[in-house]
């Protein structure tokens, strides 16, 4: 099934790939809102991306090579510049190159690991994170987990707090405390906000990762902000000053394709090895992919109608509306695989 994508999601900053993905030997192929782009790196490190398609004869400038802060297509050699604008073409006899040999760029920038794009000009901000800025906390990417979904399913999944006594028994919840606390959201513009106490499984000797190890029922104390479309931001606190920073962020490609990363960060366990936290976070994606994969439509039915929501979907229902007044929701959604 055809989609019109709404024009403000391409006004936002969707991420395309972590930074060390992107080394700046070679360029980098990505897909954002069924747009094949192309990421690469000049001299000084500066990312940059555009459309991944020569003018010439159309061919994937993701296959080529970088040269003198260029990127040269592999088919036929023609290189250009950051802005996009064409500076050499072999075959020709003169220097004259056509107005016309440009590419399309966009807005390209790095922050948080991250390298971020916007298709048009973005209409908000990255949010600003002090941890994933302090040098006193240890960084960890995980992932990234590409998923046959909409952004939406993944996004609204790590929100759901009903799913994680059955999905993630004996690792985030315990099945015999299922109830989901009362929580309020508020809504400022595009930011979702609420917090909760909640029942959490104590930890386990393949992931003691959580700081909760002096309870026999330890309780998580934990911070929302849910910026639409597609990004999430999560301070963990167990009462005392250790604490546990998530944020999560999925990239758009397509309405039955997405691309999950997530960056966890932590003041305490400083020496531990990343692998734990790494290992823990594909054990709790996996098990929660089987699941999501499993649900029609393949993106979020954001018509509140469509569903059956309960009170502890409080989460959800104010994500469906407020994608709805951002203009941020695109229809008709799929009711089956196209």
């Amino acid at each position: 099934m055809s989609l019109e994508l709404p024009d403000k999601l391409f006004r936002c900053w969707h991420p395309v790939a972590y930074s060390e993905e992107v080394d700046g030997s070679t360029p980098f192929a990505a897909k954002l809102l069924q747009e094949m782009i192309v990421i690469w790196r000049t001299a000084d490190g500066a990312p940059h991306a555009m459309k991944d398609l020569c003018i010439h004869r159309g061919t994937a400038l993701s296959l080529g090579h970088l040269a003198d802060d260029c990127i040269v297509c592999p088919y036929h050699g023609w290189r250009y510049d950051p802005s996009g604008a064409c500076t050499l073409i072999p075959q020709a006899t003169n220097t004259n190159i056509p107005a016309k040999a440009r590419l399309v760029s966009y807005q390209c920038q790095e922050r948080y690991g991250l390298i971020w794009v916007a298709l048009s000009d973005p209409v908000y901000p990255l949010p600003d994170i002090p941890e994933l800025e302090d040098n006193t906390w240890q960084v960890i990417h995980t992932g990234p987990y590409a998923w046959e979904c909409d952004a939406s399913r993944q996004v609204e999944n790590f929100t759901d707090f009903g799913h994680f006594p059955w999905v993630h028994p004996g690792l985030l919840g315990d099945i015999d405390r299922p109830l989901v606390p009362d929580h309020a959201v508020r809504v400022e513009g595009h930011v979702l906000h609420y917090e909760l106490v909640r029942p959490e499984a104590t930890n386990t000797e393949d992931f003691p990762i959580f700081a909760n190890e002096e309870k026999e029922t330890p309780e998580r104390r934990s911070r929302y902000e849910l910026h639409c479309p597609y990004t999430i931001l999560l301070r963990l606190g167990w009462g005392g000053e250790k604490g546990m920073f998530y944020f999560f962020v999925s990239q758009p490609i397509a309405h039955d394709a997405c691309r999950g990363y997530c960056i966890v960060a932590r003041n305490y366990d400083l020496d531990e090895p990343e692998r734990l936290i790494q290992e823990f976070e594909n054990t709790i994606f996996s098990q929660d992919k089987r699941v999501v994969l499993s649900q029609r439509p393949e993106m979020v039915p954001f018509d509140l109608a469509d569903e059956l929501h309960l009170n502890f979907d409080a989460v959800a229902v104010n994500y469906r509306r407020t994608m709805q007044q951002e203009e941020l929701s695109y229809y008709p959604a799929p009711t089956e695989r196209s």
